[in-house]
């Protein structure tokens, strides 16, 4: 089986991400690497919860059907990335025009920042986000 060329982009650019964040100091407790399958009957399922399971990352998987959109947020003092697996959609991101992508792609999202993210495909649009605390 030949790998699309973008899936070889992308997964370096998601390494590269991963490599580019702060080591966190251990806390008294070391934690436990995880793998979780990206099992989601819904269409929002945490996979990491925080502290304890982390030192502070949170993710999920979310599915959403094609015109659906999370609704408008933010995530506080917390940074996070967007890593789209399927479909297309847009990042509303306020005061600022739409950022439209399409899978394979990774979108970042700075602290403090009101942001929705909708559908605009044909068929469902999937992606797992990591929340985590940013650290100047």
């Amino acid at each position: 089986m030949k790998l699309d060329p973008r899936w070889s982009h992308f997964c370096f650019a998601l390494t590269a991400m991963f490599a580019a964040l702060p080591a966190t100091p251990q806390t008294s407790r070391p934690r436990q690497p995880l793998v979780l399958p990206l099992q989601c009957p819904g269409g929002d399922c945490p996979l990491l919860n925080g502290v304890p399971q982390t030192a502070g990352m949170r993710s999920g998987y979310v599915r959403l059907s094609p015109g659906a959109a999370v609704g408008w947020h933010t995530t506080g003092q917390n940074e996070e990335s967007l890593v789209v697996l399927r479909g297309q959609g847009e990042a509303l991101i306020e005061g600022q025009t739409s950022k439209p992508f399409t899978a394979p792609a990774v979108l970042y999202i700075p602290p403090t920042t009101r942001h929705n993210i909708r559908n605009t495909g044909s068929g469902p649009l999937q992606y797992v986000y990591i929340v985590a605390p940013a650290k100047e």
